[in-house]
């Protein structure tokens, strides 16, 4: 299924009464869930060989902390200090390491340099690596490994350095 399709599946949904849909074939699973006017996507393949390593840069977002409130915050209090998130660039699944059998990219406490991938991104059966734009420390990660994530989404919470 192209993007395209993708996206045209998620107008309509929209515009429609239907709350759900799910789609499944031999190469792809789609389940589209429409949630109080807003469409969430997840897409899952099912890879038969590895693809090839594509480098996408996610470019980070400097926010400025505050004290909590009652509103959902978008990022943790950390001492009144400036914090980075790092986005997902497109729609996939968030792999935290190369390999099952491997460490993981990043942990919370690492430092991290520009350029330093910190995850992958599987994407229409293109495994994506998604590098730092930033250097510092990983304060925070908002995704679990092997789950499906979308565009824009804060993948990590980075105190520069």
């Amino acid at each position: 299924m192209k993007p395209s399709e993708i996206k045209d599946l998620i107008d309509f949904i929209d515009k429609s009464n239907l709350d759900e849909v799910n789609i499944e074939t031999e190469n792809f699973k789609i389940s589209a869930r429409k949630n109080s006017a807003k469409i969430v996507e997840h897409v899952v393949s099912q890879v038969a060989a590895p693809a090839p390593v594509v480098s996408a840069p996610a470019a980070p977002r400097t926010i400025e902390v505050a004290q909590p409130s009652t509103e959902a915050a978008p990022v943790s209090v950390l001492a009144g200090k400036k914090l980075l998130e790092i986005k997902s660039p497109m729609i996939g699944t968030l792999y935290r390491s190369p390999s099952p059998d491997k460490p993981n990219f990043v942990n919370v406490g690492d430092e991290i340099k520009v350029g330093q991938t910190v995850c992958i991104v599987e994407a229409m059966k293109l495994f994506n690596e998604i590098e730092s734009d930033v250097a510092g420390r990983i304060v925070e990660i908002k995704v679990e490994n092997a789950s499906p994530v979308e565009f824009d989404q804060i993948l990590f919470i980075v105190e520069p350095s």
